[in-house]
């Protein structure tokens, strides 16, 4: 990158005359991911190639300077859509974002309108503000979850502050180890204001909520976009899903009611049918128009 930092990207499908499908993680997800290796698997059997970028520190080796990813960072998006789009000049770019991935992309979306370099984009289970859901995560079955994230998230910042010192950047790691001093974050509110913000120029984590959340921006986006939510997601609750008057008229949003964060699975008990990558493989041949 063009700070002299890293991101892995994992390629799937040789063949490069296909759109190019790029896809971004969530929270401490990867190109591992489960959501991102069955939608892989089923484009793949459209003989369409795939890209699934790891987030700064979410490829195996931590990254190199003290600023990692966060919800927020579409400058980092559109940084590599160019690079993809100069190695690429005639291919259709199309990017799917699951949760943290979808805000990154919804707000790059918004941000360049009809200069977007993506044909089509997909968001998933987006968590549209930041402040809300960071809140919501504090209560019920959702602090499971919470609790889990950041477990994950300071394992990560353990790791990366022992490879900066063995690299010889002991600087570098100067500003998590300032943060760590303060104790360990028991909230995302907690996390984001200690960790997030300071690290990538936010003044607080509230400044970093109020900047970073995509919902502001929907009403912005001027390329074929799809959304899918589900109303029972449980890392946030109704207050965050935009209203009509709220989106784009190129943005089709489908809200279903049943399919947790990233889930959405039909069928039955005996035999369950997981649609998503089927319902995003269907909305791309709507969309994109290539031979």
């Amino acid at each position: 990158m063009d700070d002299g930092d890293f991101l892995d990207l994992d390629w799937c499908g040789e063949n490069e005359h296909s759109p190019l499908v790029i896809m971004i993680h969530g929270l401490t997800g990867c190109s591992r991911s489960k959501y991102v290796l069955g939608l892989q698997k089923t484009l793949s059997e459209k003989n369409w190639q795939t890209v699934a970028v790891n987030l700064r520190g979410c490829g195996g080796v931590p990254n190199h300077l003290p600023r990692s990813y966060h919800s927020g960072d579409s400058e980092e998006l559109r940084t590599l859509l160019t690079i993809l789009r100069a190695r690429f000049p005639k291919r259709p770019l199309i990017a799917v974002g699951f949760s943290l991935g979808g805000n990154i992309l919804l707000k790059y979306q918004g941000e360049e309108a009809a200069n977007s370099l993506l044909t089509t984009a997909v968001a998933v289970s987006v968590p549209f503000r930041l402040d809300i859901c960071a809140n919501r995560m504090n209560y019920g079955f959702s602090k499971i979850y919470r609790n889990r994230f950041l477990n994950e998230l300071y394992s990560q910042i353990d790791h990366k502050i022992r490879f900066l010192h063995e690299s010889g950047w002991a600087d570098r790691a100067e500003p998590m180890e300032t943060a760590l001093k303060r104790g360990r974050a028991k909230t995302f509110e907690e996390f984001d204001h200690w960790f997030t913000a300071p690290l990538h120029g936010f003044a607080s984590g509230e400044e970093y909520y109020e900047l970073a959340s995509c919902k502001q921006y929907l009403k912005d986006i001027k390329k074929p976009t799809l959304i899918v939510h589900s109303k029972d997601d449980p890392f946030m609750s109704h207050d965050v899903i935009p209203k009509t008057s709220e989106l784009s008229s190129d943005i089709h949003m489908e809200l279903t009611d049943h399919g947790g964060h990233v889930g959405f699975i039909g069928g039955s008990l005996a035999k369950p049918v997981y649609w998503l990558e089927q319902r995003i493989s269907d909305w791309l041949d709507q969309t994109v128009s290539f031979k």
